[in-house]
């Protein structure tokens, strides 16, 4: 794909997250949802199953030749140099409990490398996204990163930090001292900020490839750098994230490397 092509399957993956939006809701609302647990011990709902088909739909609809990986319907074949990546309701807790963080997330992968995400929060009105070489933008204004240190202000967001404290306990809690303000905004809000240049770091732990894909082009793409602990690039297999800009990304790296 070139650009004008990842531009316009950017569009369509922006307007099946819009459409998407307004079942999820409509469960939200009505709490007419049923929830299910599954083997790994967390929750899905109808709203997740339903919200999931359509956009398997409207995306193949437009692309009938590719690939889909959703969070609740798993894997289809793998014929194509192309795969969507879905999870339709990212914070799928957060739902159930009833308080808004969470949302939908939509990426493209091209024979492995990550080239188009969109993260939509129905409950809070915010659809990131971009695409490679095309900039990141929320609900149509430009994202850029904090590229200053301002420590007076210097603000780090953890998630998942249960499994922080039982794999990096000791390192993590050097990192945090060097920032005025720790918080823990999770899911795909911290991104959403740090891409923003609200906040300054993102270190988080026990996530897979659909928690992140869209949110990795979105960080990227608003002058970022996100990687595993280990410094690689997230992939299929990534399961922890550290993303900032260059000096705290690299600080966060001396710690958890």
């Amino acid at each position: 794909m070139d650009k004008a092509d990842l531009e316009k399957a950017t569009e369509v993956a922006r307007y099946a997250a819009a459409q998407a939006a307004g079942g999820i809701r409509s469960y939200y609302m009505n709490k007419d949802n049923v929830t299910e647990i599954k083997a790994d011990n967390s929750p899905v709902t109808v709203a997740d199953k339903e919200a999931e088909k359509t956009i398997i739909r409207i995306i193949k609809e437009a692309y009938p030749a590719h690939n889909f990986y959703g969070e609740e319907y798993g894997r289809d074949s793998e014929d194509s140099d192309y795969l969507w990546l879905i999870d339709p309701i990212d914070g799928t807790k957060s739902f159930v409990r009833g308080y808004p963080f969470f949302s939908t997330q939509i990426a493209l992968m091209h024979r492995g490398e990550l080239v188009l995400g969109v993260s939509h929060a129905p409950l809070m009105d915010e659809q990131a996204y971009g695409f490679k070489g095309g900039g990141a933008f929320l609900n149509g204004e430009p994202l850029q990163l904090q590229s200053q240190w301002l420590e007076h202000s210097s603000c780090v967001s953890t998630g998942n930090i249960q499994s922080l404290i039982k794999n990096n306990w000791a390192q993590l809690g050097q990192l945090l001292l060097k920032f005025s303000k720790i918080r823990g905004y999770g899911d795909f809000y911290h991104y959403h900020l740090l891409a923003g240049g609200q906040i300054d770091l993102v270190i988080e732990s026990d996530v897979n490839i659909l928690d992140i894909a869209a949110l990795t082009v979105i960080v990227r793409e608003a002058g970022g750098l996100i990687t595993d602990f280990k410094g690689q690039q997230i992939g299929l297999d990534t399961t922890e994230v550290v993303a900032g800009n260059q000096k705290t990304h690299a600080m966060a790296m001396d710690y958890l490397s």
